[in-house]
């Protein structure tokens, strides 16, 4: 009752104003005509006011006077008073308060006055009469009031039946019948019918049955009939009963409800004349039918999806089941008789919404509208409302639409005018309609395009106070998107049109709104209607039929079949593709050809789809061995880059993710952003290019695109143009750069922590190729006013962004490239000069203008100390220039205009070709020529132009400061290091650029000692490496070996590039020193001495990380090997050590780590081609006669000490030391030059960025080798003697041996006489007699000119000097004799300081490679020497005899002991310090992890040679002399015969100088 609340201000002011207040309002309410609703309101008013009585807010008297005053206001005011009294009567007889009950009945009897008594009697309860006194005794009334209704209702009548005349009836229905346009009224026609009903006695109920009978069948006489009953009926109640009368009689079975009683229906529920309650109940079936069989039709519609997906057998009776499905939907579709329906469909017909509305709430959702005609007619409605706003807004242009007649209800709803109003009604109409908008495509059009008419409309409004309403608009339209356009589309067949139209409106979303909506459209909408599920059933369905069919040869039908399916579900069909392609990646080729038929909003659909596989958090991005990225996002990353070049299909969404994943620490969807730029702009990222590429990717952008790529990526202007777009609109392309710069060192420090060092090492490439892929497709695409004002400045990339320095260049360099040319031109133009020195000048100062605050703002990026060594100029210059400044690659260009012209030719020829596409080609392939020639000449003006640039600047690059040792480390640290491993084009120009410094003649800097910190040093920056900084690194190695390589090979070339370059000057600490004189130029021969020494050197390093049995180092290894093979191995004693080693790994690797097998396999093979091309050593650098310079084996194998370049040459073998290199000047002055180049390179070696050695390693270092070294050294002296050095050593040792034949002779009678386990011990003892020979053969080092007759004089001693600095060039040349423990000093001083890198110089004789190689390949195969043991027993039988080799044997053993017995006593301290120095000092130097032997013996071996070494030691000297004759025995029959005769020719004058010569070796 208490719908109208009276303020409390007017109850507490009554007197004052609230009495006005009522009695205004109760005059407003009268005087207000809304179909019998006012009297509500009047009751609600009054019985506030009666209940602040009973409540006793206030006071009777009050109150009374204005209820007297009310009754003036209308005649039935009394009647709606008495019922306020009846509610109120209840209320407080049931309260327990009895103040209220009397506040109550005081009020009631004040009213009696004005309010009659018999209505009062009619509504009140009797005991309230009673104790108003209105009756006597409340008992006696009750049974009044019994007896009265018993002879109302119970008591039969017949007057009736007698009085009512037939005639009567006739009469009415004639009156009721009667035309009906003229002046009739239905004033008339009342007054007629009264007449009637008292003439004839007519039952006045049905009297009004036969009205409703009469307007059934007049339907359309709805103002006349309306009005009529409206002023015939009394009661709603009684024309309710009769209209649920007529409804029960056709709810029988196989009764149909007529359309036309539905509409009497609902015409009088629209006047008001019913209640939709009170008929409601009347209709049938029940609301809980009603749901119950929209929940069966559900789970029908869900086991026919499941009975779809399953995989079911074929069988006979399939057509049949086919046919009882159809008959079953056939069924389906029939709406049963359901009354509520139909009177719903027909409120919706005269545009009652508001009681249409309320009977769909009753029902489930979209249960009204999924039958058809309902559906229908609510279209019909939306369409009328909507038609005047979408005639304004919504119609094309020249389009006149079809005219609605509106309707003539004025109650129905009111037309929309304007896009607020579509709030009003529509956009709720249309939530009821759902999915079955699809029933009228006209209407879909209508709403999309009225959508689309807002969005302009949204886009272009910019007042604040109408945003909120344009917000509240599109969040709206977004709804009506979500739950009523796409699910319609749906339910369409193959409308392509509609698709197109609701593109129209969707692409003026963003797209964050359009994936929302696909969202929820892909995995929501189809759960919500039992016909959308069946849909998406038989989507899949269609969608396996069609994918198990597609194959490359049917693309064109397959597609239009997709195309067809896609048009109305695109989700449930790409995610099923995309599903299938997932797993077979064979798939991609002919889905991406055959998605040709797609409309627009599909495309964007698949987008969609795409991010969403990607971003599934149930899938797994590696594989289960955690070393791989899954094949599925690799299948996804192809298809994306495919789908995306191919199709217009925004970018925006796709990009968007990558970069989130970004932001999120998650690089593996990189792998989609690099195949995206790959196909879309056609520029590739590999390692593997040719040289042919890689020479055309340093021209310019033509260049690249003919001859620099796998793949001719053809037509990629329209879509690398989409592309940029895309990241442009979305400002993505900084971003995601700088995300990728970050993420490089983020895969390694954060991602990396549990990922497996493989695939970490796989992500960190693919993050950095992908930003190289990305920089590179930026600076191409770019403009210059874009770029320059995207990319900040170089210290804001680096300090604030925190991009490491080389991808900050990476991304400044096009930058510098743009403002430079663009400054130039401004020059140019300014001035009208146009010779080319003018052009030159301008130019510089264009550069000089663009790069002065580049230097200022490098100059943060270091630490102040770091421009002591290098200016901020030549850092910039080297950072900021690229191969297309350095050179023009003349041949690439005539290359790719040569295939030009065969292929102008090849069109020519071919008769097939029709003629206008000859002519078309021709002129293609004629312009592309031009292009390229243009490209060419304007690149070799530009790099003219650069090169005098940077021979004004070059003066000014390296300062004086410090010394060219410290210059060179920074130049490797902060410059080349870190760009040759960025990308091939730079580790090309890494090596190039270090060849112009030196073409340049740059002060101050020293390219020897470059090349060799290069060379000297590859162990640990390979270790460092990533599999594609390995290919990078391996080719800027290459680089460097080709210039090298071209000096090596001719002395002319070598005198007219390096003679007189400041960069061979050997005096390394003179700064500013200009050409020198030609005493401190290396010269030719020092100089392949040097390249031997670097070949070595590298040998030494690859062999270390093929042993290590890290799998990083050895895949590293074999890629850089792979890379510098044109140029590197050229000596084939160090081709066939690393063959040796290769040929272990392989072995080794086969069945566990297969990827290093097939690496090591494919450059073992391509090293055995390159054998042919090796050459000896002799030939490969020049080497003096041992009678002329005793050249020690260390020098002729190459310098032993790591780091050094200027070792092993004929003249010197000791340099100066770092003091001797500044203290020792004078008293070395008539050294030969190349001493200073060895001393400033043995600086090089300690202050080495990646070889300096703290003291922690130089300890760990000395315990390796101390454990290792006799091992090692006995292995390395065993294989002494198969190589063309041992020739060298016996033609020496001929000179010094009297008696090692004999001595043979009777080691081979041994043999012959002793079993095979006694000359296996013979043999042990053997060698180590050999050991002890090798070390005295190989330490001979080559003396300065000067001191050669000093040496010797004290020859004995100074061997002794000479085995521990063999191949040193750090220890001072030795003045006099100097004691032992000083060399031993020394030794250990130089062992800790040297590098672990470098470390090998001083720890092993430079032998090892060639021997070892011999060693290696005798064990490696098992069959030749078992065969050579064999052949060398059947030689020494027949060339000795038993018993004479015994004796003789005995003899020189006795002589030999006796003669090692003087000497010892004569030096026992010296014999003492060799002793030392032998278990210590020495083993400490042949560390097996710094040697590069090729193989390590067996264990059993180890023993041997163990049990062997003791052995010799106890039994003296006596085996000595044969140690050259007995050295090559197991390894070469040719060594052995030329032993033989060497110890005929031996004298045995000459057998004691050799003894004493090894006994002084020994000390």
């Amino acid at each position: 009752m208490a719908t109208l609340i009276l303020p409390g201000e007017w109850i507490k002011n009554w007197e004052k104003s609230g009495k006005h207040e009522f009695v205004q309002l109760c005059k407003d309410l009268t005087e207000k005509t809304d179909h019998g609703r006012e009297i509500k309101s009047m009751q609600a008013a009054l019985y506030e006011l009666c209940w602040q009585v009973v409540q006793g807010n206030l006071k009777l008297d009050l109150v009374t006077s204005v209820l007297g005053e009310m009754m003036e206001l209308r005649d039935d005011m009394p009647s709606i008073l008495a019922d306020v009294f009846s509610i109120l009567d209840l209320e407080t007889s049931a309260l327990e308060e009895k103040i209220k009950r009397e506040h109550y009945t005081s009020l009631v009897g004040a009213c009696v006055f004005f309010v009659p008594e018999v209505i009062l009697k009619e509504r009140l309860d009797p005991d309230t009469l009673e104790t108003l006194g209105l009756i006597k005794q409340a008992h006696q009334f009750n049974q009044k009031i019994v007896k009265i209704k018993t002879k109302l209702f119970y008591k039969q009548q017949k007057f009736n039946l007698l009085r009512e005349e037939n005639e009567g009836y006739a009469k009415l229905i004639t009156e009721l019948g009667q035309d009906l346009s003229g002046s009739i009224t239905s004033h008339l026609v009342l007054e007629s019918i009264k007449s009637l009903i008292g003439c004839f006695n007519l039952d006045p109920n049905r009297v009004l049955d036969i009205i409703l009978e009469v307007y059934e069948s007049r339907s359309d006489q709805d103002e006349f009939f309306l009005s009529l009953i409206k002023s015939y009926m009394c009661e709603p109640l009684t024309l309710c009963h009769i209209l649920g009368f007529k409804f029960k009689f056709y709810q029988e079975p196989n009764e149909e409800t007529p359309k036309s009683l539905y509409h009497i229906a609902a015409a009088l529920l629209h006047h008001n004349l019913i209640e939709l309650e009170d008929i409601y109940v009347h209709l049938m079936p029940v609301d809980a039918t009603i749901v119950e069989e929209h929940k069966r039709d559900i789970t029908e519609a869900k086991q026919i999806a499941r009975k779809l997906v399953m995989v079911v057998l074929p069988s006979e009776k399939s057509e049949d089941k086919d046919k009882e499905k159809e008959k079953e939907e056939e069924k389906n579709d029939k709406p049963p008789d359901n009354q509520k329906l139909g009177l719903l469909e027909a409120l919706l017909r005269i545009g009652d919404w508001h009681h249409a509305q309320s009977i769909m709430d009753q029902m489930p959702p979209f249960y009204a509208t999924s039958h058809k005609a309902i559906a229908l007619a609510l279209c019909q409605l939306v369409h009328l409302t909507v038609d005047p706003l979408y005639r304004r807004a919504g119609l094309p242009k020249g389009a006149r639409g079809r005219v609605i007649q509106p309707l003539r209800n004025k109650r129905a709803p009111r037309p929309a005018e304007s896009f607020e109003d579509l709030r009003r009604d529509i956009f709720s109409m249309m939530c009821y309609l759902g999915p079955h908008l699809s029933h009228d495509a006209i209407l879909f059009a209508k709403i999309v395009r009225l959508g689309k008419a807002f969005m302009k409309e949204y886009q272009s409004e910019n007042r604040p106070d109408a945003r909120d309403k344009m917000e509240t608009l599109l969040s709206c339209f977004l709804s009506i998107a979500d739950q009523v356009l796409l699910p319609s589309l749906s339910l369409m067949e193959c409308n392509a049109c509609m698709s197109e139209e609701v593109w129209g409106l969707f692409k003026l979303f963003p797209y964050q709104h359009r994936y929302r909506l696909y969202g929820q459209w892909k995995n929501e909408t189809y759960t919500s209607h039992p016909l959308l599920v069946k849909v998406k059933a038989q989507t899949v369905e269609r969608a396996k039929y069609i994918m198990k069919r597609l194959t490359k040869e049917n693309v064109k039908q397959s597609g239009r079949q997709i195309g067809k399916l896609s048009h109305s579900n695109p989700t449930i069909l790409f995610d099923y593709m995309l599903s299938q392609i997932q797993w077979y990646d064979n798939l991609i080729v002919p889905v991406v050809d055959s998605l040709k038929y797609l409309t627009s909003l599909n495309y964007d659909v698949l987008a969609y789809c795409i991010i969403e596989a990607l971003a599934n958090p149930e899938k797994e991005k590696m594989k289960h061995d955690d070393t791989t990225i899954s094949s599925w996002l690799q299948s996804l990353a192809c298809l994306c880059g495919a789908v995306f070049r191919k199709y217009p299909i925004e970018l925006a969404g796709l990009l968007q993710y990558v970069t989130n994943q970004l932001k999120a620490g998650k690089s593996f969807d990189l792998l989609i952003l690099k195949e995206v730029v790959q196909k879309m702009a056609g520029i590739e990222i590999t390692d593997e290019m040719t040289s042919e590429q890689l020479e055309a990717m340093t021209g310019g952008e033509q260049l690249k695109a003919e001859g620099g790529y796998f793949g001719q990526i053809r037509n990629t202007k329209k879509s690398s143009q989409r592309l940029k777009d895309a990241l442009l609109d979305h400002e993505l392309a900084l971003p995601l750069c700088l995300l990728m710069a970050q993420q490089r060192n983020g895969v390694v420090f954060l991602e990396g922590g549990e990922k497996h060092l493989k695939l970490v090492g796989h992500l960190y490439d693919q993050c950095h190729d992908t930003l190289v892929q990305f920089g590179g497709f930026l600076a191409s695409n770019l403009s210059t006013e874009d770029y320059i004002k995207r990319v900040p400045s170089i210290d804001i990339l680096c300090n604030q962004f925190h991009t490491p320095h080389d991808a900050a260049f990476f991304l400044s360099r096009p930058m510098y490239a743009h403002q430079i040319l663009s400054k130039y031109d401004e020059l140019k133009k300014a001035e009208k000069g146009n010779r080319q020195q003018q052009k030159v000048h301008k130019y510089v100062a264009a550069c000089e203008q663009v790069m002065t605050p580049v230097h200022e703002a490098v100059m943060s990026l270091h630490p102040a100390r770091v421009w002591d060594d290098l200016r901020p100029q030549f850092y910039a210059t080297f950072w900021s220039l690229t191969m297309y400044d350095l050179a023009v690659p003349h041949s690439a260009y005539d290359r790719e205009v040569n295939k030009l012209k065969v292929q102008i030719k090849a069109i020519e020829e071919n008769p097939e070709i029709p003629m206008n596409k000859k002519k078309k080609e021709k002129e293609r392939c004629t312009a592309l020529q031009e292009k390229l020639q243009e490209e060419e000449k304007k690149q070799l003006e530009h790099v003219q132009r650069v090169l005098h640039r940077l021979k004004l600047e070059k003066d000014n690059w390296l300062l004086a400061k410090s010394t060219k040792n410290e210059t060179i480390t920074k130049f490797l640290q902060l410059c080349l290091f870190p760009r040759c491993i960025f990308s091939s084009i730079d580790a090309v120009y890494c090596a190039r650029f270090v060849e112009l410094v030196h073409q340049q003649k740059t002060p101050n800097f020293c390219t020897l000692l470059c090349y060799d910190r290069v060379f000297s040093a590859i162990i640990y920056t390979v270790a460092s490496c990533t599999e594609n900084e390995s290919h990078r690194y391996g080719r800027f190695l290459c680089c460097m070996l080709e210039t090298v390589t071209r000096w090596h090979s001719d002395r002319a070339i070598y005198e007219k590039e390096c003679v007189n370059y400041p960069g061979f000057l050997t005096i390394f600490r003179a700064t500013g020193f200009d050409g020198g004189n030609k005493a401190d130029q290396l010269d030719y021969e020092n100089f392949r001495h040097v390249v031997h020494k670097w070949h070595y050197m590298l040998t030494k390093a690859s062999v270390h990380c093929l042993e290590t049995g890290d799998y990083t180092h050895i895949r590293n290894i074999l890629i850089v090997l792979t890379k510098i093979l044109p140029c590197y191995p050229k000596v084939l004693n160090l081709g066939q050590a690393l063959e040796c080693r290769v040929h272990k790994i392989c072995l080794e690797e086969k069945d566990k780590r297969p990827d290093l097998y097939a690496l090591a396999m494919g450059y073992s093979g391509r090293l055995k081609s390159q054998k042919v091309h090796m050459v000896p050593e002799n030939e490969f650098h020049h080497k003096e006669q041992p009678a002329r310079s005793a050249t020690p084996a260390s020098q002729q194998n190459g310098p032993g000490s790591t780091g050094k370049p200027a070792t092993g040459t004929s003249k010197t073998d000791e340099g100066m030391s770092e003091d001797g290199e500044r203290g020792k000047d004078k008293a070395q002055g008539t050294t030969k030059p190349v001493n200073k180049a060895n001393s400033a390179a043995a600086k090089v070696t300690t202050s080495n960025g990646n070889g300096a050695l703290n003291s922690t390693k130089a300890v760990k270092e000395r315990d390796d080798k101390d454990k290792s070294g006799k091992e090692k050294k006995e292995k390395k002296e065993k294989t002494a003697g198969g190589t063309p050095e041992t020739k060298a050593e016996s033609r020496r040792e001929k000179l010094r041996d009297e008696r090692p034949g004999k001595e043979e002779r009777a080691a081979r009678e041994g043999k012959e006489k002793t079993p095979k386990a006694d000359r296996e011990k013979a043999k042990a003892e053997e060698k180590s007699s050999k050991d002890d020979k090798a070390k005295a053969g190989n330490g001979e080092p080559v003396e300065p000119s000067r001191e050669r007759d000093a040496i010797k004089e004290s020859k004995s001693k100074e061997k002794g000097d000479r085995s521990a600095v063999t191949g040193s060039i750090k220890s001072p040349v030795p003045k006099s004799e100097s004691a032992e423990s000083e060399r031993d000093h020394k030794r250990r001083k130089l062992d800790s300081h040297s590098s672990p890198s470098h470390s090998s110089s001083v720890k092993d004789n430079s032998n090892e490679p060639k021997d070892s190689t011999s060693k290696h390949h005798a064990n490696y195969n098992s069959v030749t020497r078992s065969k050579s043991r064999e052949r060398e027993t059947e030689k020494k039988e027949s060339d000795s005899t038993q018993g004479r080799s015994k004796e003789k044997k005995e003899e020189k053993e006795r002589k030999e002991r006796k003669r090692d017995h003087t000497v010892n006593e004569q030096e026992p301290s010296l014999e003492s310090k060799r002793r030392k120095d032998e278990n210590g000092t020495n083993s400490s130097k042949n560390s097996k992890s710094e040697s590069p032997s090729c193989d390590s013996p067996l264990s059993a071996e180890k023993e041997k040679t163990k049990r062997s070494k003791s052995s010799s030691k106890e039994k003296t000297d006596s085996l000595k002399p044969e140690r050259t004759s007995s050295g090559g025995k197991k390894e070469s029959r040719h060594d052995k015969e030329k032993s033989e005769k060497k110890e005929k020719r031996d004298s045995s004058g000459k057998e004691e100088k050799k003894h004493h010569k090894s006994s002084d070796k020994h000390r």
